[in-house]
């Protein structure tokens, strides 16, 4: 461990973010990263608990104590082996995970008290990236099989799923529908909270690696299943979750009414486009907040990024309603006890833009009843009431009342992956429209599923992790069918000579699968 007694007398040391006021001025990143002795001193924090429960809260397995004191000992070269034995893109997660290893931390027993996981594993790859450390790791000549695999979808579950396959010595073919690889962390997610070269420099060490990235390709449309089936030996789907769930209330087809990441994906092409054009003004686009009042329904992460984009537009004003009762301040230890992700009220990074600037508001157990429009056909208004508090959350009788609204953006999250590809490969699906995978492989032989298409929406952490255990599976498949040794080449954890840590690293697998099993 680190200081022996460090977490009694070293306090937490949060996540810092630039000015609230100063940030919405641009579309940079607004995470600032601490001193190199302020994370040590986080680091030394860890006790290396007998059973480290943050383990178990991280969907990838990361070895979280090891790091945690390598960082104390100022050995960043080792520290990032030990983060990359689990994590294909940990600078992914160190953005954009909400950090369940730290809800489940032995010191959030006392609430708020966690070793700050995620800004350490943060500062870990970024230093990696600046002292040249992580570099292309293509399979060597020896180890190439010949056997050819399609990875259908480029976010971060088909991203890890394609480099896995490819250092397992497989030729890798990646299909993106979009003009860039990166699914929603590309196109869903704003730059100020992850700025894109950073996605970008992960595809182009997969390509390096010798992923062929095939980017505009809609598979199903430009290039039919028959031809996929009979061009690859296996495929591993990681389409994402990307029907949005609608609300069929009077005057949803007013115009001005959206799926949120309808707007988010004009968002990030505008900024990509004014940084192509070196610096000019971010445009509108199709869809734009400059100036109206907009309404954002839904009060999870992509309704905070239609908040923060919104303000960044320089809309007239931005509410937030959410169906459920706003959450307590403090963890319930009846409802959610440790080491559980506990249910309790988070000030989103958007609320605080919105606080400072007083354009923002958010309310809870707020019902849509319907949507008022102009003589126009646009949308002008929002009825809306009280929610009750238990469900269906139906309206609180004699509590109607408008909003004005020049532009709603539905943030309720998705439903299930779209199905046309789904039903042209003849895949079996649950009862929510997922592909039904339960070890990763479907109903049709050589066919893989990862991801959000397979387990339903979820965080990146969990893409990742399905990415890789897909990738295994595909690779026991691809040898199989080769007459090749059965054992698999894709491992899940941190147990291949690459991946050795500073003193020897324990023998680790995530997702309850034996190594090499």
């Amino acid at each position: 461990m680190g200081e022996l007694g460090a977490f009694l007398k070293i306090e937490r040391h949060n996540v810092s973010y630039r000015d609230a006021q100063e940030r919405l001025t641009d579309y940079e990143e607004f995470l600032v990263e601490r001193p190199q002795e302020v994370l040590a001193e986080q680091g030394a924090r860890c006790m290396e608990c007998g059973v480290p429960f943050c383990h178990n809260g991280c969907p990838l397995g990361n070895l979280i104590p090891d790091w945690n004191d390598l960082v104390y000992l100022d050995r960043y070269a080792d520290a990032i082996k030990q983060l990359h034995a689990t994590n294909n893109f940990p600078e992914f997660t160190g953005r954009l995970c909400p950090a369940p290893c730290e809800a489940a931390c032995v010191l959030e027993i006392r609430e708020g008290d966690a070793v700050t996981i995620k800004q350490i594993e943060n500062a870990i790859i970024d230093r990696a990236w600046e002292e040249g450390w992580v570099q292309p790791e293509p399979p060597e000549e020896s180890a190439l099989t010949g056997r050819t695999v399609a990875v259908v979808g480029a976010g971060p579950a088909g991203l890890a799923a394609a480099q896995q396959l490819r250092r397992a010595g497989h030729d890798v073919t990646l299909f993106e529908r979009d003009e860039a690889a990166g699914g929603l962390v590309r196109f869903g997610v704003p730059d100020f909270k992850i700025e894109k070269h950073v996605v970008e420099r992960r595809v182009q060490q997969l390509v390096d690696e010798g992923v062929e990235l095939r980017c505009g390709v809609d598979v199903g449309v430009d290039i039919t299943v028959d031809q996929l089936r009979d061009e690859f030996e296996a495929v591993v789907l990681a389409t994402g979750s990307r029907v949005p769930r609608d609300l069929p209330v009077p005057g949803r087809e007013l115009t001005g009414v959206h799926p949120a990441m309808d707007y988010l994906y004009v968002r990030n092409r505008a900024v990509a486009t004014a940084q192509s054009a070196e610096g000019d003004e971010v445009g509108t686009g199709e869809i734009t907040a400059k100036g109206k009042h907009v309404v954002v329904i839904g009060g999870g992460d992509t309704g905070a990024d239609c908040v923060g984009n919104s303000l960044r537009e320089g809309a007239a004003s931005v509410t937030q309603l959410e169906l459920l009762p706003e959450p307590p301040q403090h963890r319930n230890d009846e409802r959610t006890p440790w080491p559980q992700w506990p249910q309790k009220f988070r000030l989103s990074y958007a609320q605080e833009e919105g606080r400072a600037t007083e354009k923002s508001e958010a309310a809870f157990s707020v019902i849509t009843t319907r949507f008022e429009g102009t003589a126009e056909g646009g949308v002008r208004a929002l009825v809306v009431a009280d929610a009750e508090p238990a469900p269906p959350f139906g309206p609180v009788e004699g509590s109607e009342r408008e909003i004005k609204a020049d532009l709603v953006l539905l943030a309720m999250g998705f439903l299930h992956p779209e199905p046309k590809l789904l039903d042209a490969l003849e895949l079996a699906k649950d009862q929510r429209g997922n592909v039904k995978a339960g070890a990763y492989a479907t109903s049709v032989d050589g066919v893989f599923a990862a991801g959000d298409c397979r387990r339903g929406q979820s965080l990146i952490v969990w893409a990742i992790n399905e990415g890789r255990q897909a990738a295994r599976m595909a690779d026991r498949f691809l040898h199989r069918i080769g007459h090749e040794e059965a054992r698999s080449a894709v491992l899940s954890g941190n147990v291949s000579a690459q991946d050795e840590g500073p003193e020897g690293p324990p023998l680790h697998t995530s997702g309850g699968m034996p190594a090499g099993a």
